[in-house]
């Protein structure tokens, strides 16, 4: 693609926290002001022609205005010509894990981390994060020793920069369909998740939706492609994030220039599998 314009779009919504009564310096109480907060609803970017723009925009306002966490008060649309020809990479390959409930669901996101070489204290101190409901963007933990080192620990790290090509979402669309998993939110899971595996510096990922409707997560690597782990968490549970772990000793700014400076686009798609138990995915790594 040449000359694409990179669409970003984030929907938020205000929340007032509650007031609180502290004592004044004459003993007194009163009431504080009420803080204002944003609260996460929706999210969505991709690489694209000058002439689909105005297509797009719409598309991603409507998205913001229907999702299930909300009603979103506050919309950003962030519209840039990107100088840079994006750089082509394939996607990952897409299977399903056979599971049933959260506790497996978990054990088996784990036993994944763990396959791909990631310790076990940075794979509690992951998902420690996740269920504390206050990410925005994706952490930065090392695989070994599970420090984490993104800068802005509210704003976290924001992928971006990344779309895939009509030809290749044509044929995703025809590998998807055939498992029935042909939506736009596994669409653009794979695709983020494709350009964070092609950098060197990022071993594994592990993503949980914030979406309350959405309970299927997913472990993402090298090794063993994008992996779909349903009922990662219960229906109603509003907890959720993303969790890059890296190398040790990795150069951060350049690692965080990559994820969201450096454009890449999905030019070809990987064959998908249908439902695979956890030992099958593992006995056959796909690179």
């Amino acid at each position: 693609m040449k000359n694409p314009w990179s669409i970003r779009m984030r929907a938020a919504k205000t929340a007032k926290s509650q007031k609180s009564r502290v004592k004044s310096p004459n003993l007194k109480l009163k009431t504080q002001n009420s803080k204002m907060s944003e609260i996460h609803i929706s999210g969505a970017e991709g690489l694209y022609k000058k002439s689909e723009i105005q297509t797009v925009v719409n598309k991603y306002i409507e998205r913001a205005l229907n999702h299930s966490r909300g009603k979103a008060d506050k919309i950003v649309i962030t519209i840039e010509d990107i100088k840079q020809q994006p750089e082509t990479i394939t996607a990952l390959p897409v299977v399903t894990i056979k599971n049933t409930t959260s506790q497996e669901g978990g054990k088996i996101a784990g036993h994944l981390l763990r396959a791909a070489g990631i310790s076990k204290i940075a794979i509690d101190k992951a998902f420690e994060l996740i269920k504390r409901d206050s990410m925005r963007g994706a952490v930065l933990i090392t695989a070994e020793h599970g420090r984490r080192l993104d800068p802005d620990k509210e704003r976290g790290v924001r992928v971006s920069r990344l779309g895939i090509t009509n030809s290749a979402r044509k044929q995703l669309s025809i590998e998807l369909m055939r498992y029935r998993i042909n939506t736009e939110t596994v669409q653009d899971a794979l695709v983020l998740a494709s350009k964070v595996s092609s950098c060197n510096h990022v071993i594994a990922e592990v993503c949980i939706s914030d979406d309350p409707d959405y309970t299927t997560g997913y472990v993402a690597s090298r090794d063993f492609g994008y992996t779909r782990i349903p009922h990662i968490k219960n229906k109603g549970n509003k907890s959720g994030g993303r969790v890059f772990f890296v190398k040790e000793g990795v150069d951060i700014r350049n690692l965080i220039a990559y994820l969201e400076r450096k454009p890449l686009i999905i030019s070809k798609v990987s064959a998908c599998k249908g439902i695979e138990s956890i030992d099958e995915i593992l006995s056959h790594p796909h690179l």
